[in-house]
């Protein structure tokens, strides 16, 4: 077993990364940046180290200053959560080569399945469904890109190579658009993620988001958690997640889960991932793996009753994983809320200091937080503060669970989003399940 354990990151992430590691009997150190360094959470660290300024670029994006840390500490190992270094695999290989453990899939796996094209390929070897797509980069040539979309029949959908949180993106209706729109998003790409690489795929138009949760040793072994549906979304930003996803067929998501497994074990996966699929016409389509731990990676937690956080421990500490295919059983269902500090109307952050924290309770409820009262939310980061998830035997009694929750749920000083997640549990649509990834936005229009 590890010893000793860096986290390379903060609020709820962090504080869920050092409860599994107590657990463990694993000691831990918490890095922090100037904007967070009253935060409540550092006092359950056995050490902490400062890592930079406020800005991300000068202390949780700080390579450098992370493996500091990590040697003066002399942690064996770092997690980096989700967000920030987590899937960068220039930081997961000098981890490595520094001699400490990395807590997630090797350096190699993370750039294979962060370059979308080379994820597809490998996707497409591993007999994984995937979208019509151009089989390749974009070549510079506008009349060869147009013959491509032409293939692929209108819309098409623009995408960065190495894009990701919903940016580097455009949707194409008509030719005539097609080449201004390819400019466009190469320069987006390359302010963004410093490469302007990008492929094309078909648009899919009323898609369901369908996740399927994955472990693997990288020894051989791995099985799958099963689904997620994460439709509810604004601006490709994930509001509301559950498991199981509502009104899949059962045999299908049984064979899923099994093409997603066999694909972990062809690419030595190691560690949590997540595949992330277009549902459409009964059809799954892969779109992109995510090689880190899921923000809503506790409702399988719930419905599996599986500790994610606990293997992903486990496995970097050399276990094999003894968990078999046929023990996982998704029992119940899970919903969970994300809880962002921003208007609900408008949508701005409204970081500050929170007068007052009042968390919700009762049999079915979680709710992983960094809050406390007189706790400060720093503007320079994302703008998450609380996932609130509730458990049920079905997907009604944990609906029900978290309209409680959330009327419970107080949060005194700065805005929230919790009158927009009491809105969408009370919404026909939501209520009935299924619905698609624009179903939120065209909402939140009337």
């Amino acid at each position: 077993m590890l010893s000793k354990v860096l986290i390379a990151n903060r609020g709820e992430i962090a504080l869920r990364i050092l409860r599994a590691c107590k657990e463990l009997g694993i000691a831990t150190v918490a890095v922090y940046s100037e904007a967070d360094r009253e935060q409540p959470y550092l006092a359950l660290a056995d050490q902490t180290v400062c890592i930079g300024p406020p800005a991300a670029g000068k202390s949780y994006l700080n390579m450098t200053a992370i493996l500091s840390a990590a040697s003066i500490t002399g942690a064996e190992a770092i997690h980096p959560g989700y967000g920030f270094l987590s899937e960068n695999a220039e930081f997961a290989g000098q981890v490595e080569e520094a001699g400490i453990t990395f807590i997630g899939p090797r350096a190699e796996t993370i750039r294979l399945m962060g370059d979308k094209i080379s994820a597809k390929k490998a996707m497409h070897a591993a007999g994984v469904p995937c979208i019509p797509d151009s089989g390749g980069a974009l070549p510079e040539s506008a009349d060869e890109c147009t013959t491509i979309a032409a293939h692929l029949g209108y819309p098409v959908i623009i995408k960065a190579a190495l894009g990701g949180g919903g940016r580097g993106m455009r949707v194409v209706y008509r030719p005539e658009n097609l080449t201004e729109e390819i400019s466009l998003t190469r320069k987006e790409a390359k302010l963004a993620f410093a490469d302007d690489t990008l492929y094309m795929e078909k648009y899919l138009e009323h898609p369901r988001h369908i996740e399927y949760q994955v472990l693997g040793d990288g020894q051989g072994h791995a099985i799958h958690l099963g689904e997620r549906d994460c439709s509810m979304q604004r601006r490709n930003q994930k509001m509301v997640e559950e498991s199981p996803a509502p009104h899949l067929p059962e045999e299908q998501r049984r064979q899923m889960g099994k093409i997603v497994a066999d694909a972990c074990v062809r690419i030595g996966y190691r560690g949590a991932g997540t595949f992330e699929f277009l549902y459409e016409n009964n059809g799954f389509h892969f779109i992109e793996m995510n090689t880190r731990l899921q923000v809503e990676h506790p409702v399988t937690e719930f419905v599996t009753g599986v500790d994610l956080v606990r293997w992903q421990l486990l496995i970097a500490s050399g276990s094999l994983l003894t968990l078999d295919q046929s023990m996982i059983r998704q029992q119940g269902h899970a919903v969970e809320c994300r809880i962002n500090a921003e208007d609900p109307h408008t949508f701005f952050p409204c970081p500050g200091r929170v007068a007052r924290f009042h968390c919700p309770g009762g049999p079915g409820v979680r709710v992983d937080s960094y809050l406390d009262n007189d706790c400060q939310v720093p503007p320079q980061y994302d703008s998450l503060v609380a996932k609130v998830i509730t458990y049920g035997h079905d997907r009604k009694s944990a609906l029900a669970r978290m309209q409680t929750a959330l009327e419970e749920m107080h949060i005194e000083g700065i805005k929230t989003n919790i009158p927009l997640q009491q809105r969408i549990l009370n919404d026909p649509g939501y209520l009935k399940g299924g619905m698609d990834i624009h179903y939120l936005e065209d909402m939140l229009k009337i």
